[in-house]
């Protein structure tokens, strides 16, 4: 007998983008989507599929879906005694209110492609998303913390935004450099900075998505000793 896959509705993206928008859900035994009235019922349809499921994927582009972008998920084991153990070697602080309006705007400039974009979304609306993000970070209401990384004068060069998932885990939100900042090695400090705060709270598993095409990305986080954990399709109708 086959299963169907769920299709969820997206309150909050919903209301947030103005675009009526649903995701699709797969178990491992799926082998049916919803029917087309059940697709059509939304203005959006978004569905993530693991990489080595090429059979949904098949069926998806079938029933009229588009390949948005591919996703990659690191993970990084926290070595609790030497991290405790290192002194920082640079001023990385939590963020406070104050911080919120350059997140917002940092995070609206360096997070303006992604996977809210054009044509499935309007223009500025993937800024919008991760400046609401960050805001949210540093009061706490979806990550649950935000750092930022300073130079010896105070000025900003980063930030990083972090969750508990659970009493050993926990995952990178978003990671940014400053505009103007390149190329001094912000990015592997951030990346140092995350490992500590998990030391400090005992957690030994960090978790950091990115696009298959950020290659910055990908190569920051292999070198900060991530190795893959999962790989996986996001596709749109």
């Amino acid at each position: 007998m086959s299963a169907r896959a769920s299709i969820d509705r997206l309150e909050w993206e919903s209301e947030f983008f103005a675009l009526s928008t649903a995701k699709l859900s797969f178990a491992e035994s799926v082998t049916t989507l919803p029917d087309e009235d059940a697709l059509g019922q939304f203005q959006l349809v978004q569905a993530k599929v693991p990489a080595q499921r090429l059979d949904v994927v098949d069926a998806l582009s079938r029933a009229g879906f588009q390949l948005v972008e591919g996703e990659v998920d690191f993970i990084l084991s926290i070595d609790l005694a030497i991290e405790s153990a290192l002194a920082p070697t640079f001023s990385c602080r939590l963020a406070a209110e104050s911080d919120i309006p350059a997140l917002r705007n940092t995070a609206s400039d360096v997070f303006s492609l992604s996977r809210f974009r054009a044509p499935w979304y309007q223009p500025g609306d993937s800024g919008r998303f991760y400046a609401l993000w960050v805001e949210k970070a540093v009061l706490g209401t979806f990550d649950h913390q935000c750092l930022i990384l300073e130079d010896e004068q105070g000025n900003p060069q980063g930030f990083v935004t972090l969750r508990h998932l659970d009493e050993q885990q926990a995952r990178i939100g978003l990671l940014a450099v400053w505009p103007g900042c390149g190329n001094k090695g912000v990015g592997l400090k951030l990346m140092k900075a995350a490992k500590r705060w998990c030391a400090e709270r005992g957690l030994n598993r960090l978790y950091v998505a990115t696009q298959m095409g950020n290659m910055a990305a990908l190569r920051l986080y292999v070198r900060s000793g991530a190795s893959i954990h999962g790989t996986a399709y996001w596709l749109y109708r």
